[in-house]
């Protein structure tokens, strides 16, 4: 057994490690909740690759497509930054993670999701310019831009990681040391310090707002010119058919922020933990693997490459 205690702090001894919960603590869930999960990572991993190289296809060079690349990787990643500890936790008696490994999986985990959010704002943008300034769709949504976007949102999303992750990680933790969680995540995390932790929360939340806030603003924008050029189409097929192409991205951008914001706007809100853990599973494991479905069956173009590609490989 790895040692778990550190230097002294007071009357209290640091801790080097740190036990996850998981989702239940009854064993005779544990198989259960490992099969369940092990198939939602396998759906999340073969609809995320799927989606990845349907949207490589000649057909879907658009800005639009690339962006959903961008996000296919983003729910790989954040699924595996999260499941895979999780899975082998189900089927452990030992749910210890280290002092480092914590602290990484929390980078990651922010990172990944901070990103996840910038890139929808970007889908966003892309679907104002594309309805509201048709001709100059091309020009404005170029190569250059799309790519300084992802870059832009990648280092967004480091920055609001590294501050958040160092914020939690100058805490002292003195016990217990049992996480009540599935991951390391910035609540349980800072209900384990053993020190007043009042002012990291005004951090964590002023932080929340300002990484949401800039981003949901232009969705917002965006989507109100959206719907105005929308009203302006005289038939009631065009609307529809216009509308359609933002339906798929309106319904990711309401999951993703409504369970997001629910957690990290009261890190140490009064609804139950096991309210927590619902809504991180959302954001962490249920959105990465419904993403591909929600693309698929509402995108023609999408649907008829991967029916065509289907068909080659059946040839074959």
């Amino acid at each position: 057994m790895k040692p778990t205690e550190g230097p002294e702090l007071g009357n209290h001894t640091l801790l080097t490690e740190f036990v996850l919960s998981g989702l239940s603590n009854h064993p005779a869930l544990q198989h259960l909740l490992f099969f369940t999960f092990c198939l939602i990572y396998t759906i999340t991993i073969i609809g995320n690759l799927l989606i990845f190289m349907v949207t490589v296809h000649p057909t879907l060079r658009m800005p639009m497509y690339f962006f959903l690349q961008v996000l296919s990787f983003l729910d790989i990643s954040t699924a595996s930054s999260v499941v895979p500890k999780m899975l082998v936790n189900f089927l452990s008696e030992d749910r210890s993670i280290s002092y480092m490994g914590c602290a990484t999986q929390l980078y990651c985990v922010i990172f990944l999701a901070a990103t996840e959010w910038y890139i929808l704002a970007a889908m966003a943008y892309d679907r104002y310019v594309a309805i509201c300034n048709p001709l100059r769709y091309a020009i404005i949504m170029n190569c250059r831009v799309c790519h300084s976007l992802v870059l832009l949102s990648c280092c967004s999303g480091n920055v609001v990681s590294v501050v958040q992750t160092a914020w939690v990680f100058t805490l002292p933790f003195c016990g217990p040391k049992k996480i009540n969680y599935f991951f390391c995540d910035i609540p349980p995390l800072i209900m384990l310090s053993c020190t007043d932790t009042s002012s990291y929360e005004k951090q964590i939340i002023t932080a929340t707002v300002l990484v949401i806030f800039a981003p949901f603003c232009l969705i917002l924008v965006s989507y109100a010119c959206i719907i105005s050029s929308i009203l302006k189409i005289s038939s009631a097929e065009g609307r529809h058919k216009t509308f359609s192409t933002c339906s798929s991205h309106l319904i990711v951008v309401t999951l993703y922020c409504g369970s997001g914001t629910l957690i990290y706007l009261q890190p140490k809100a009064n609804y139950s933990q096991d309210a927590k853990k619902v809504l991180a599973l959302i954001y962490t494991t249920i959105i990465p693997t419904l993403n591909p479905l929600i693309y698929s069956l509402r995108n023609k173009d999408v649907k008829e490459v991967l029916i065509r590609m289907m068909a080659e490989l059946m040839k074959k």
